[in-house]
């Protein structure tokens, strides 16, 4: 049988790699891109901060502490825009099945393409030298049979990466690789498969769906799929979006009501916008309050009829401001704004097979195969000499 070939391109610290390429004496030191304040967060860290353990999200302050010489860089959206499209058409000259993820990172569907080509590791080659011809930036690549570990491949190796993960082997890679490296695993609910025992996919796989749905919700029926390599989710290019919001960081807490209106009215300015931009329209409406002590309650009403860029959100607003008490024991850090639960949403059931029902049996593999699973951080690819099963 024929195996997908799905391929996910990320590209190497993004931010932080454009701008040590519009300046070229930024390279090989320690930077982060983000706004140089108080309330300023890391959007990107180059390696060099990384070192330092410095990672996006981080405090510029925090980052500042574990890197005396580290040099700030303000965002460039409209620089990164024009490069990620260049990017995507790069994409687009081997195949439509191109779901982006974000400004850089994309999977794609290869098992047709434009020119041909068999083996979606040859694409994959020639598409990260394609990005560093034109863009001058390094993308990493991860190739497999489904999107989940094609993109647990593309982190395997960065920066400028390249991992194939061949079905015949994708048990035993998931059964090495550490529950922090699962995708959809972060560090809060690493830490709760910790105390849980769980460590690696061969600890994640001996747990039963019960187990998982009984301590991680929906996500453990994800967890118990993903530790046996089945994910049927398609490369999808049409998306569909989930939610359309904005949030406001403030560089000093507020909690006078007057100012917390003004910004509200600013906020939804801002959501109208971004609604009639993406074209969104949703049920539901939440606002978003983070206090100065980090704590978040949030506030929700709906509407059957949707909300959209010509929806007057301004009475609504007020509506859901009126369920939060404000005062100056509780100053405010952050005001949210969000539209969910599109009009157009629509769900199907489907039945996982497992993964062995995809693999053929022992006597169809070729004679030479390369399983040196011993071996994992020695080798880029994990793949199978087998023209029925080449990726």
């Amino acid at each position: 049988m024929e195996f997908r070939k799905i391929i996910h391109v990320d590209m190497d610290a993004f931010y932080a790699s454009v701008a040590q390429r519009e300046d070229p004496s930024l390279v090989g030191h320690p930077i982060v891109v983000g706004y140089d304040g108080p309330r300023g967060v890391v959007a990107t860290a180059s390696y060099e901060a990384r070192k330092f353990g410095i990672h996006s999200a981080m405090s510029i302050q925090r980052a500042k502490q574990l890197c005396r010489d580290l040099i700030i860089v303000p965002c460039n959206i409209e620089l990164y825009r024009e490069i990620s499209a260049q990017v995507h058409d790069i994409f687009h000259e081997y195949t439509d099945l191109v779901e982006p993820l974000s400004l850089d990172e994309a999977f794609l569907d290869v098992t047709r393409n434009k020119p041909g080509i068999e083996l979606g590791r040859d694409i994959a080659i020639e598409i990260k030298q394609k990005i560093k011809e034109r863009t001058l930036l390094n993308a990493s690549a991860g190739v497999s049979y489904c999107k989940f570990l094609a993109k647990v491949a593309s982190d395997y190796r960065k920066p400028n990466g390249l991992t194939v993960i061949h079905p015949s082997v994708a048990l035993d890679f998931i059964a090495k690789l550490k529950i922090e490296d699962f995708w959809g695993v972060g560090p809060k609910t690493a830490e709760k498969m910790h105390r849980l025992g769980i460590f690696n996919g061969a600890q994640l796989r001996e747990k039963s769906a019960e187990f998982l749905a009984r301590n991680f919700g929906k996500s453990g029926a994800v967890y118990y799929q993903f530790a046996r390599g089945i994910d049927l989710r398609t490369v999808n290019p049409s998306r569909l979006r989930k939610s359309v919001g904005c949030e406001e960081t403030f560089l000093e807490d507020i909690y006078e009501q007057d100012d917390v209106i003004d910004e509200l009215n600013l906020l939804t300015d801002r959501l109208k916008e971004r609604l009639s931009r993406k074209n969104f329209v949703g049920r539901t409406l939440t606002l978003k309050v983070k206090y100065y002590d980090f704590t978040i309650i949030s506030r929700s009403l709906s509407r059957d009829n949707g909300m959209g860029s010509d929806t007057d959100f301004y009475p609504l607003v007020q509506e859901l401001h009126s369920m939060i008490e404000y005062n100056k024991h509780c100053p405010i850090r952050l005001l949210g704004l969000t539209v969910s639960n599109p009009l157009d949403e629509s769900c199907t059931d489907v039945r996982f097979p497992s993964l062995f029902d995809y693999l053929p049996e022992e006597e169809e593999l070729h004679e030479e195969v390369r399983l040196d699973l011993g071996g994992l951080d020695g080798s880029h690819e994990l793949n199978v000499d087998s023209p029925e099963l080449l990726l």
